[in-house]
């Protein structure tokens, strides 16, 4: 097995209206909730009413037990919900989907994802069951990075 070096990291890229979040390593909860707080400071820095593509990067990342995957695991689904956006993957849990509260805090609006984890069975899957012309899953860093940064540019 890979070891990557531990990342938790967020930036906005206003010019490319660009959310790139990072999280790689073995972490542990307080790991998580450091990168937690990137990508939400990160969210605080869009303007009022403005709209964002976002690529989210998980490649290399793992739960170093399992307080760290409960608090890491609805993260980015809840988090995007704030925006908006409703991640494809939570097709596949009807239950705790009917739950989440889609809205647009701030008025601001996710138009764009691309999901990235170094697992080929899971993200093999999500690619084939869930991806859609907005919406994109990889196993390599640089091909989301560009699709994303490809994607169509989300209006001011």
């Amino acid at each position: 097995m890979q070891d990557f070096i531990k990342i938790a990291k967020t930036d906005w890229e206003p010019a490319n209206r660009l959310i790139v979040t990072h999280i790689s390593g073995d972490m542990d909860k307080d790991d998580v909730i450091r990168w937690e707080k990137s990508l939400y400071n990160a969210l605080d820095r869009i303007e009022d009413g403005g709209t964002f593509r976002i690529f989210v990067n998980l490649h290399g990342f793992t739960a170093a037990n399992l307080d760290a995957h409960k608090h890491f695991r609805s993260i980015v689904p809840l988090t995007l919900a704030d925006y908006g956006w409703k991640v494809g993957y939570l097709a596949m849990f009807e239950e705790e989907a009917s739950q989440v509260t889609f809205r647009n805090k701030r008025g601001i609006r996710c138009l764009t994802a691309a999901h990235c984890h170094q697992d080929e069975t899971k993200i093999s899957k999500y690619e084939s069951l869930y991806s859609s012309v907005s919406e994109r899953f990889f196993t390599d860093p640089q091909k989301a990075e560009a699709w994303i940064r490809s994607a169509a540019q989300a209006p001011s």
